[in-house]
């Protein structure tokens, strides 16, 4: 298996623990407290967004772990969520769908965005 395959094999297994703890999060502030789709996907991703940048840095890309890094991933990703989220507040999409929709996104995007920009130096 190729290093990149195994890359991605990793950020998918940490993706899947991180997206069931967003989902967790969001639906308990969207569903449990009324909160708008837009803020309940923000807060959620906030949650998890810790979990996620420290496990792939570790785990998947063996990166050095800078404040750096971690603003630049949490940007991206949060402006990702909050869109996703956005767009899910103005077509009126179910909640499980917004969820699953940023979840899809995030998982592609959120590789290329780490493996090419945030780990890129300690990434083959």
């Amino acid at each position: 298996m190729k290093l990149q395959d195994k890359q991605f094999a990793s950020y998918v297994v940490i993706g899947l623990i991180n997206t069931l703890i967003h989902g967790v999060v969001f639906l308990t502030f969207h569903i449990g407290m009324g909160i708008s789709q837009a803020y309940s996907n923000l807060c959620a991703f906030s949650v998890a967004v810790s979990f996620s940048f420290y496990a792939n840095a570790h785990y998947t890309f063996n990166a050095k772990k800078t404040w750096s890094r971690y603003v630049r991933f949490v940007c991206f990703m949060g402006l990702l969520s909050f869109g996703v989220g956005y767009a899910g507040d103005v077509y009126l999409f179910p909640p499980l769908i917004t969820w699953t929709v940023f979840s899809a996104i995030s998982l592609v995007c959120g590789f290329l965005y780490s493996k090419r920009v945030i780990f890129r130096e300690s990434s083959p």
